[in-house]
């Protein structure tokens, strides 16, 4: 007896909020959907927390970000976290945001790696575009009125989200990060949440 073919899965269904965005500064593709589980999906769900709405909120250890929204809502976007090495947590400010930023990698990576020398900030950094590894949007972290040098950022790496692979940033799909800049105000608290084995970068 011969055995069925197996039905291959279909594939998933792009959501509207993934699709392209031809409209923006530099035009974003549509998400590859496949290559970000729906997990890490866009959503507003219920989140119970004593933070106050407009606050954001980074799980490091799970890879979501939360909007608080209202009492006990949020808007929740994966994300991908900085690798083991390069993490940062604790409570600071979410001082201002940018629409296609340029980027200027911190000295310290730039002697990690120095064929990004023409980009450090002696050198005016790299030019926006969807090549710039700050993707979309920007929106940067202060502690105590200083500049953490760490970011929310967008990237065009579904693949990416859900995983711990950048230097420390956190980073968005370019269509979540477009739509968390646009929710978020400057100013706005936020509390970046420990991964357990990195409790040790905890800023108070």
């Amino acid at each position: 007896m011969v055995e069925p073919a197996p039905v291959p899965e279909s594939a998933p269904v792009v959501p509207p909020m993934y699709y392209a965005m031809p409209q923006e500064r530099f035009p974003i593709p549509e998400v590859d959907v496949k290559l970000m589980d729906e997990r890490w999906w866009r959503a507003d769900v219920d989140y119970p927390t004593s933070e106050k709405p407009g606050t954001l909120i980074v799980d490091t250890p799970n890879k979501y970000l939360y909007h608080v929204t209202g009492p006990n809502r949020a808007t929740r976007y994966g994300v991908g976290v900085g690798r083991d090495g390069f993490s940062w947590a604790g409570r600071a400010i979410m001082a201002y945001r940018r629409k296609w930023p340029r980027w200027t990698p911190p000295d310290s990576m730039v002697a990690r790696q120095p064929e990004l020398e023409p980009y450090s900030i002696a050198n005016g950094g790299m030019d926006p575009g969807p090549r710039n590894p700050l993707g979309a949007r920007a929106l940067y972290i202060h502690h105590n009125g200083k500049d953490t040098l760490y970011r929310i950022h967008g990237t065009p790496e579904p693949a990416s989200i859900g995983k711990a692979v950048s230097s420390g940033c956190i980073r968005l799909i370019n269509q979540d990060v477009i739509h968390l800049h646009d929710q978020v105000r400057d100013g706005s608290p936020i509390v970046v949440i420990p991964d357990p084995a990195m409790e040790h970068l905890l800023v108070t």
